[in-house]
């Protein structure tokens, strides 16, 4: 019974279930008709749709040579610096004698045509009476005269001077390393200010180079197959621009003709011509074709139940399925405390129930592990600490001790003072981190008693630099033990000097750097210190600067720390490292 109940909750069951009850023979006459009828719909709609958008390509381009026209026509009108009575205008003068048109420079007014399109790569105007060249070009190359096709374009234009010229694609190979592919408007400005005469007067010729890509904004609407062909015609049947990369001006009849081809055309006014588009039939209903074998023998197997049961399917696993991806995904970034909703009780209920007891025992296996590491962590920084207040503590008592002994004076209570102020500093577990002008005051008190027990033998000197801000934090406890070293094994064995500290900012970091003048250490003794520093498990003496050493790395990272330098009879200087972090608020 058991047995039987899981199976009657099992996805795969209710799907078989579902397949034996759905019933495909009275689908079958229907579907084989609906489908023939689809595809012959299809087939004609289709090459209708083609050709509506070669006739909407074909006004495009029409509208589109007709706007560059306009264009050209700027030299007569002047519209971008205000209309401009052409027929009084002395063009020969402005061109030949002042090297203008329409009142501005012939740069100029190129510059102002070659960016009023985004379209036209270069602007060239060719004078008549000297055959001087100007250009623009709207990435500063220069132009090789010896290579621009002036002569070439300049005879083409000669028999009709008042009319538009249009040149076939090419390369702008006549500009420094260019290669791209356009075609050329050319247009002469002849001088209509004097009689008008049987040969129109030209006084120059401007050539504007239009890039192909262009075309391509046209030609992408029709989503053109590697084996589609279209073609740019004129009234001649030259082809103006081609996506077979054909030779420029070749003709039309050159071309193949193929008769698995569907040929759409329709006219280009402008041109006198018109746009051509060759549709490969194979491709264009390539898909018509393999959907209508794959519906017919969707129909014979299993059609309507891979729709239906596909759609439930699809809600019943799959979308449990992505949710359960999703989760993982988060658990994967860090975050472990989500749960699955667990709403049935098949394979997929049972998966998201094993999912949520295993993100809780990862949980809390990553907390034992977490606490426990800081705990170990704590227990390491309190070790530290504990090494050295001890010490502290019974050299203070015993400075106080043998002062009061030894002299009976007043100075005892300022004394008990500053070891006030140092016990309530060093006894306060608190954050591990004060800002220097805390740790400043504690080791000015400390200082303080160390002056009277040596009866002011030693000085201790501060030199912090201008951008130095007192409430940047630094590490408790990290200046006194090591000015603690400087007097004990560095001044007093010669009696007196003095302790120096600096504070200043290097390479982005705080550098604390504490000196004296005291006997110093030999090479090896330095290099035995040095490798006591880096060696975490080797014990040493040096019991202050180890410890320090040791808590700055804990804190701030392996990065920082404190570095010892000595000279024999002249002295030690230890350098700590800090990061510059935000400033404490005391």
């Amino acid at each position: 019974m058991l047995i039987r109940g899981r199976r009657s909750r099992s996805i795969f069951v209710k799907f078989s279930a579902s397949f034996l009850l759905v019933g495909l023979i009275p689908l079958l006459a229907l579907s084989f008709f609906s489908v023939k009828t689809f595809s012959s719909y299809v087939e004609r709609y289709t090459t209708s749709n083609l050709q509506q958008m070669v006739l909407y390509m074909s006004y495009n381009l029409n509208s589109a040579f007709n706007q560059y026209n306009e264009v050209s026509k700027l030299m007569y009108t002047g519209r971008y610096e205000g209309f401009i009575d052409s027929y009084k205008q002395d063009q020969t003068t402005n061109v030949n004698e002042l090297e203008q048109i329409n009142t501005i420079p012939i740069d100029s007014f190129l510059k102002t045509v070659l960016f009023s399109d985004p379209y036209i790569s270069s602007a060239v105007f060719i004078r008549q009476s000297d055959g001087k060249l100007y250009s623009q070009e709207k990435e500063n190359r220069s132009l090789d005269t010896n290579m621009f096709p002036a002569a070439e374009w300049l005879e083409t234009m000669k028999p009709s001077p008042s009319e538009v010229a249009i040149f076939p694609t090419h390369t702008d190979e006549y500009f420094f390393r260019s290669s791209r592919q356009v075609f050329t408007i050319g247009r002469s400005l002849i001088d209509t200010s004097g009689r008008v005469t049987k040969e129109p007067k030209v006084v120059g010729t401007l050539f504007l180079d239009i890039d192909t890509s262009l075309f391509e904004q046209f030609f992408r609407e029709l989503s053109l197959g590697a084996q589609d062909e279209l073609y740019l015609l004129d009234g001649g049947g030259k082809v103006y621009f081609s996506n077979q990369n054909l030779p420029a001006g070749i003709m039309e009849d050159t071309v193949q003709k193929n008769s698995e081809m569907l040929e759409l055309s329709e006219a280009v006014p402008f041109l006198n011509g018109k746009v051509i588009a060759r549709i490969h039939r194979g491709s264009l209903f390539e898909q018509l074709l393999s959907a209508r074998t794959a519906v017919y023998i969707a129909i014979i197997i299993c059609a309507f139940v891979m729709i239906v049961m596909g759609a439930w399917f699809s809600r019943r696993l799959a979308a449990p399925i992505r949710e359960l991806i999703k989760q993982m995904t988060v658990v994967e970034s860090g975050k472990l405390d989500i749960q699955l909703s667990v709403n049935t009780n098949d394979e997929m209920g049972r998966l998201a129930h094993g999912f949520n007891r295993m993100v809780e025992r990862l949980q809390v296996y990553i907390d034992e592990a977490y606490v426990a590491q800081i705990k170990q962590k704590q227990t390491e920084l309190s070790a530290l600490k504990s090494q050295i207040r001890p010490h502290y503590l019974y050299n203070t008592l015993e400075v106080i001790r043998m002062n009061a002994v030894d002299k009976e004076a007043g100075e005892v209570a300022d004394m008990i003072l500053a070891l006030s102020n140092e016990l309530k500093y060093v006894i306060d577990y608190g954050e591990d981190r004060v800002s220097i002008r805390a740790e400043l005051e504690h080791l000015q008190n400390y200082f303080y008693i160390i002056s009277v027990r040596f009866e002011n033998r030693y000085e201790l000197h501060l030199d912090i630099a201008p951008d130095i801000q007192m409430d940047w934090p630094i590490l408790k406890l990290s200046l006194q033990p090591i000015v603690e070293n400087a007097v004990q094994h560095g001044l007093r064995r010669q009696g007196k000097g003095t302790v120096g500290i600096t504070m200043e900012k290097k390479d982005g970091l705080l550098a604390i750097t504490i000196y004296d003048n005291g006997v110093g250490m030999s090479r090896e003794a330095l290099e035995r210190i040095t490798q006591t520093l880096e060696d975490t498990e080797a014990p040493s003496k040096n019991v202050g600067l180890k410890n320090v050493h040791e808590r700055v790395r804990s804190i701030f990272g392996q990065e920082y720390g404190l570095s010892v330098s000595s000279r024999e009879h002249i002295g030690t200087s230890v350098t700590l490292l800090f990061p510059i972090m935000g400033v404490i608020r005391e």
